[in-house]
């Protein structure tokens, strides 16, 4: 019979007295557990086992308790003498081992004769095992696998042991079987208590199943549950991939190996290794009866798991897919299953004979994904019919967990990308600045929260600097933030100043919302002139590293935030020197709850300060360093809220790198424009991109004079690259066509995209301006 592990505690033992012999030395009895005289003539020796050793007791008083005197018994004076009372965390042990003794006749390994009982009166005599067990069991959470199948059967053996009279005789001292009255354990007691104990095995093991989050612990809660306490080994499998919500496979049901799990023997665990690479043979350990020994087994494969099929697709029609819909958990014997675990397992796996083995379909809420096979050896009992009901729960907990995790998890993973996408992957690296950003969110389960930051490069080599704060770090915030930080693009690719961008997000926010707020700050740098632009709107002031290892909180005008409406946003414009850096951040940088925003933001300040005189006052410290080193400054319980930071490092455009004309719109323009473009690269000494400027500027240049009714501009910039900018006044972008033979215009584009490096077309807020750029000859070094 199965035994499964309670989980309360029952009584404890109380403390036992011992009776001196007269004559002899003292031997310690348990209360209530006459001792055995030393054998006879005509006097059996002890029995193997408990129940043996019970009888010979009462075969030697002549009945239970009985000592009284005209009965040819000799009365036993007591004498005092105290039993150790047992530990609670090892009441179970004991019992299990009394158990496994009772069954297999002796203490240790089963199969293995017990040692002749001494002789009483030489000595200890031993004392009698009619001590209730009174520790805790629980069936997942107890410590040590304890294999339990045989110990119900065992005490049993030892609660109906027949008496001198042929009357049954109860376990001394167990007060639930009848103990010290000498009543037995009737069978309708042993089966109330196998119900008993295994409706608690199964309130465990779904605790345990439940704790689960993930997919892989509430598997492993199922194997760790399950064994060695129901079976002695464990094969789940899964469907792969395992279906969302209302998915439908298109293909074959595919199931995979996901976990197994085995009750380890001990012999084995003394060289996992060598058990590992012996290589035993499957067959031979099958025995010659055809019954699975896990003792011959190997302890674990490579993998840690039993040597089954990794795979198995389910046949339409085939015996396991008819077991699967069936739903049902059914015996390895039943002809169903006869014909389905091959199917899943392979067949060259072993089986176990009889109503060892069960196969559990797991159902989720609309499919079946998976299926459990629990294996019990040949040295436990079989699986009962009750079993098939415990397996049928531990599966149905299993599937609906499942179920949870894979929706869970597909969950996560789509907030997880659609917030992932909010951010920049990469930044640019436009001409004259270097960037470096970092993001830390405010919570671990959540990538983004309603911080923002962005750099967007600008016709004229400029690049524009944004970071933003949407009140809250929750999804909402993170949407929110996405379309803020797309209105931002989209407005900073019209050229319009700073000021007039944080206005049209003003009233953006406001279309989103009454109550969508939003902190924002926006930058645009010259790297030609050396200057910035900065608008704010409600975000703490950006802080200027000097190359000299000077810091200082820029003064720029606080604004209201975005989504007030209503207000005036202004900006300033500030000297940008070269080998300086600015850096932009969010509140959730230097404010917390244990300080105010100024005062982090001074912190900020000496940090930087700082970190510039240890790398030293003659040039910059590393951007990338830089950014980790300013995060360093959060101690504990300074992270309340989202971090976004932004670093630029200003590297400007010597003005001898740059050429700048104005040209009327007259017909004679694109001639100037050759003449002044070859001058240029003259005195940089590219004469090499001669021909090719002069054709594309000619081309870019006809067409801007074409539309235009002001002076059209001409620039060449000499990075790593040479850049000409054409602008006009016309709002109209080009576009490329392909001309037709008989057509006399329409290839100037063409001829640009074929040549050029990269080009483009950028409308501004007075027209627009049309790009491209040359590699230069021998590739070299950016300035």
């Amino acid at each position: 019979m199965t035994e499964y592990p309670t989980s309360q505690e029952g009584p404890q033992p109380a403390a036992a007295t011992a009776t001196p012999v007269p004559g002899g030395s003292a031997a310690p009895f348990a209360s209530g557990a006459p001792a055995a005289p030393a054998p006879g003539p005509g006097v059996p020796g002890p029995a193997r086992g408990g129940a043996g050793r019970a009888a010979a007791a009462s075969a030697a008083q002549g009945g239970a308790g009985s000592d009284e005197p005209g009965h040819g018994k000799t009365a036993v004076p007591a004498v005092e003498a105290t039993r150790p009372e047992i530990p609670a965390a090892r009441t179970r042990d004991g019992e299990a081992a009394r158990g496994l003794a009772a069954a297999s006749g002796g203490p240790g390994t089963p199969g293995r004769r017990p040692a002749a009982a001494p002789a009483p009166g030489r000595g200890d005599a031993p004392a009698a095992q009619g001590a209730p067990s009174g520790g805790a069991h629980h069936a997942a959470d107890s410590a040590g696998p304890v294999p339990l199948g045989r110990d119900l059967d065992a005490r049993a053996a030892q609660g109906l042991t027949a008496g001198p009279g042929g009357a049954p005789e109860g376990a001394a001292g167990d007060g639930r079987h009848g103990g010290g009255t000498g009543v037995p354990a009737g069978p309708a007691d042993t089966a109330a208590r196998r119900e008993g104990d295994r409706l608690r095995f199964v309130g465990a093991a779904t605790r345990r199943i439940a704790r689960g989050i993930d997919l892989d612990e509430i598997v492993l809660g199922l194997c760790r549950a399950t064994v060695p306490t129901f079976s002695d080994a464990i094969l789940v499998y899964l469907r792969d991939p395992l279906p969302v919500g209302d998915e439908r496979p298109v293909g074959p049901v595919v199931l995979r190996l996901r976990r197994t799990d085995r009750l380890r023997p001990i012999d084995d665990l003394t060289d996992i290794g060598s058990t590992i690479g012996a290589g035993v043979d499957l067959a031979g350990a099958a025995g010659a009866t055809g019954e699975l020994d896990f003792s011959q087994l190997p302890l674990l494969g490579l993998q840690g798991d039993l040597p089954a099929a990794e795979l198995c697709e389910i046949r339409p029609g085939g015996a396991l897919a008819e077991v699967l819909r069936g739903v049902r958990p059914v015996f390895g014997s039943s002809a169903a299953a006869k014909a389905a675990l091959p199917e899943l397992l392979g067949a060259d796996h072993p089986l176990p004979r009889g109503n060892r083995a069960v196969l559990a379909p797991l159902r989720g809420r609309r499919r079946v994904i998976g299926a459990a096979v629990f294996l019990r050896s040949p040295e436990r009992p079989a699986f009962e019919q009750n079993d098939l009901l415990v397996a049928a729960q531990l599966a149905t907990h299993t599937a609906l967990g499942i179920d949870k995790a894979v929706l869970y998890g597909r969950e996560a993973y789509i907030a997880d990308e659609l917030q992932r996408t909010m951010l920049p992957d990469s930044l640019p690296q436009p001409t004259g600045v270097r960037l470096a950003s970092r993001y830390l969110p405010a919570a671990e389960t959540a990538r983004v929260g309603g911080d923002w930051y962005d750099a967007i490069p600008l016709p004229g080599s400029r690049v524009a600097l944004v970071v933003g704060d949407v009140m809250g770090h929750s999804m909402t915030s993170a949407a929110i933030m996405g379309q803020l930080r797309t209105t931002a693009q989209t407005l900073a690719q019209l050229d319009l100043p700073p000021a007039e961008v944080l206005h049209h997000l003003d009233e953006q926010a406001q279309r989103l919302g009454s109550d969508r707020m939003a902190t924002c700050l926006y930058a645009v740098y010259d790297p030609v002139s050396h200057r910035i632009t900065i608008a704010n709107a409600g975000h703490p002031p950006p802080v200027l590293l000097h190359l000299g290892g000077r810091a200082e909180v820029l003064r720029v005008p606080p604004g209201a935030p975005i989504g007030v409406g209503g207000v005036d946003f202004e900006a300033v414009e500030l000297d940008a020197p070269a080998g300086a850096t600015l850096l932009l951040y969010t509140d959730g940088l230097v404010e917390s709850r244990l300080r105010d925003v100024w005062t982090g933001i001074e912190q900020l300040r000496e940090r930087l300060a700082t970190t510039a005189q240890l790398t030293g006052l003659d040039h910059p410290p590393p951007l990338e360093a830089l950014c980790d080193d300013v995060l360093d400054m959060l101690g504990p319980g300074d992270r309340d809220d989202d971090i976004a930071l932004l670093a630029a490092r200003f590297e400007g455009i010597a003005p001898s790198d740059v050429a700048y004309w104005f040209l009327d719109p007259e017909e004679t323009a694109p001639g100037r424009a050759r003449r002044f473009a070859r001058r240029a690269l003259t005195r940089w000494g590219l004469e090499e991109l001669s021909d090719s400027l002069e054709l594309l500027v000619s081309e870019v240049v006809t067409n801007a004079v074409r539309y235009a009714e002001r002076p059209v501009t001409l620039r060449l910039l000499r990075t790593d690259v040479l850049r000409c900018e054409v602008g006009d006044d016309s709002p109209q972008l080009p576009r490329q066509r392909r001309a037709r033979d008989t057509d006399e215009g329409g290839r100037g584009l063409f001829l640009v995209n074929r040549m050029a490096r990269r080009w483009g077309a950028t409308r501004l807020s007075s027209g627009k301006v049309v790009w491209f750029e040359l590699a230069l000859p021998g590739a070299q070094e950016r300035r």
